[in-house]
């Protein structure tokens, strides 16, 4: 049977897993969408880089999705960037959930850990790659959507507000919207960094906000203090990409050494939810 998303959102609330206060912000912000003026108002303070992490030990079960050996030894090599136990525990992942994942890509990096999840704990896992021409499930029934790295592509395409109203569709109420994003400096507009594979937080919270979603918590779980933002060829010039040459230009040995120094990009950790009284 599966179980509400709601209690487990506040357990992992209240272990310390996000980085939710009471205390508000209104930071200016120039966007792209000619936003309200208000824009971004009431957004929750994140965690401070600081602070320590939290430790977590209760789900077995995703302990040994992480651990096993049929996971690639490429994808284990990423979990000290990606850090995939802290953040499914932020975003409420527990067995039985009917867990979508918006275009896994070739890799399938997180669909290598959510997959066999499910299998294990009797959940459902959905890969979907084109959200407009269906979300695999019915409408009011999937516990979680998740997407990573891909809003930068969808502001591109023009597909932004279809693509989180297909979302908010297949949620159940108090369904969870998962993101990790390219985290680009705040007060930019969209269209002048989106090239760069990096959008603004407030923006992307902005644009879930338009299509009915609630700000639940933002976390720094997948900060990096040493992401400068400004790299020759976008985000792709770090790792796992390690972008060394384009149009024309070959980056000279220091300065790849001192692009994968930096790791891996800044990103957000978003949890947004479908409100419980929405249909």
């Amino acid at each position: 049977m599966k179980t509400s998303l709601t209690e487990p959102v506040v357990r992992s609330i209240l272990l310390g897993a996000c980085a939710l206060t009471l205390t508000v912000t209104a930071p200016a912000v120039v966007s792209a969408q000619t936003p309200p003026t208000s824009f971004p108002a009431n957004l929750p303070q994140r965690q401070g880089l600081q602070m320590e992490m939290p430790q977590y030990s209760e789900d077995t079960v995703l302990q040994s999705v992480l651990a096993a050996e049929s996971r690639p030894a490429a994808d284990k090599a990423r979990d000290a960037h990606r850090h995939p136990f802290e953040t499914l525990t932020f975003w409420g992942l527990q067995p039985g959930l009917t867990v979508v994942e918006i275009e896994p890509g070739r890799a399938g990096w997180w669909r290598n850990i959510l997959e066999p999840y499910a299998a294990q704990t009797g959940g459902t896992y959905v890969p979907v790659n084109r959200p407009l021409e269906g979300m695999g499930v019915d409408d009011n029934s999937a516990d979680m959507v998740v997407v990573a790295r891909a809003f930068h592509n969808w502001h591109r395409a023009g597909v932004v507000d279809g693509y989180l109203q297909a979302f908010f569709k297949a949620l159940k109420p108090g369904g969870v919207l998962a993101i990790e994003q390219h985290r680009s400096l705040d007060g930019v507009n969209v269209a002048d960094v989106v090239a760069t594979g990096y959008v603004p937080e407030s923006w992307v919270i902005h644009q879930a906000r338009q299509a009915g979603f609630e700000l639940v918590g933002r976390s720094e779980i997948n900060a990096n203090a040493k992401d400068t933002k400004n790299h020759p060829f976008g985000v792709w010039s770090l790792p796992p990409v390690r972008r060394s040459e384009q149009d024309g230009r070959t980056l000279s040995a220091d300065e790849r050494a001192a692009l994968d120094a930096i790791g891996e990009s800044d990103r957000m950790t978003l949890l947004l939810r479908k409100p419980a009284t929405a249909q």
